[in-house]
């Protein structure tokens, strides 16, 4: 049987340019505790949607945890802007704690 991982790696393979796809696979490697191999895949989400709030926030978080907290701030700032605009409270909150701490 294959892995969460294993699965969505060959659909990204089959379909790159599927973000949906991608941002699976980036949260599948975060699980496994493979942070670093996500970070493209989160990229590639962020990329291809302006108004995508969540792969900012997890590849802001992920880039924290990697230690690269000066290519977390710009993410983070973004996913706030988002946050703010599409009136996410929760995320909004969460965002100005982790910017204060960046």
């Amino acid at each position: 049987m294959a892995s969460r991982t294993e699965t969505f790696a060959a659909l990204v393979a089959r379909e790159p340019d599927n973000e949906l796809f991608r941002f699976s696979l980036a949260q599948a490697l975060v699980t496994e505790g493979r942070g670093a191999e996500a970070v493209p895949h989160f990229e590639a989400c962020a990329a291809k949607k302006a108004d995508w709030m969540m792969p900012r926030i997890l590849l802001g978080k992920l880039l924290l945890q990697l230690g690269r907290r000066a290519e977390a701030q710009p993410l983070l700032a973004a996913a706030l802007r988002l946050a703010i605009d599409q009136h996410h409270e929760d995320p909004e909150r969460e965002l100005r704690a982790l910017l204060a701490d960046v």
